[in-house]
């Protein structure tokens, strides 16, 4: 297939393995489908694959086709409009030093910088404040500690999920948006992907899960969510 030279001199930048092999496939056959990134390539959460490839600053676009079986319609990734490419973005993410990551659990005491709750190093990721797909390499180097945090692996795949859905991310691309974003700096913010909404996650952590229980059992026997309960119970706090 005929492929835009903008297009061709993004691909030459592109150093990863995984973002590779849906290029080179889309270059052989002139797509890929979700089906064939899990069968040929192992991908158990295709969309993952697409980000790779807009990872690395290489448009996409996103039709709908029949699976092999022609039993339902799923979805197969192309390239997109070559005046799309985006050149800020180089070889994808890169994988982060274990120096770098003590550095960061160093700073936050081993907390998560969204429930607070201390972990052992395992158990935490580094993340972006203002995700890669937003600011490309300007968010990369680790000689800049402030632009990352350590978060806990559950929510940051919350994070990922909201961010890839925000139109910010999708359209935007405006870091300010990014940095004034509760998912960027949860102590300080405007929004939530772009949304007037506020959120706090709590965790209740050893001999903290009894209060909890107890908690739990008062706001059942109320028929009441334990996050609604606690938000009765903060409105009648203040309002003393």
């Amino acid at each position: 297939m005929a492929v835009h030279s903008k297009i061709l001199q993004q691909i030459k930048k592109v150093k990863g393995k995984r973002a590779l092999a849906v290029i080179n496939h889309i270059l052989k056959h002139g797509q890929v489908t979700t089906e064939e990134l899990r069968e040929q390539y192992g991908y158990e959460h295709p969309p993952r694959a697409r980000m790779d490839v807009l990872e690395c600053g290489i448009p996409l676009k996103t039709v709908r086709v029949s699976n092999k079986a022609g039993t339902r319609k799923i979805a197969a990734y192309g390239f997109g409009d070559p005046d799309d490419v985006e050149k800020h973005k180089t070889g994808g993410r890169q994988p982060f030093s274990k120096r770098f990551k003590n550095q960061l659990y160093e700073r936050q005491d081993g907390r998560c910088a969204f429930t607070g709750v201390r972990y052992e190093p395992r158990y935490l990721s580094i993340d972006h404040r203002v995700p890669y797909q937003v600011a490309g390499d300007e968010a990369a180097p680790e000689c800049n500690p402030d632009a990352f945090m350590l978060v806990a692996i559950g929510l940051q795949r919350v994070k990922s999920w909201c961010c890839e859905h925000c139109e910010n991310s999708t359209e935007l691309r405006d870091p300010a948006t990014c940095q004034r974003c509760y998912w960027a700096d949860p102590d300080d913010y405007d929004h939530i992907a772009m949304q007037p909404q506020r959120r706090v996650d709590l965790v209740w952590k050893d001999k903290e899960v009894a209060d909890f229980d107890r908690i739990a059992g008062v706001a059942k026997k109320r028929h009441l969510s334990v996050a609604e309960f606690l938000k009765e119970a903060g409105l009648r706090a203040i309002s003393r």
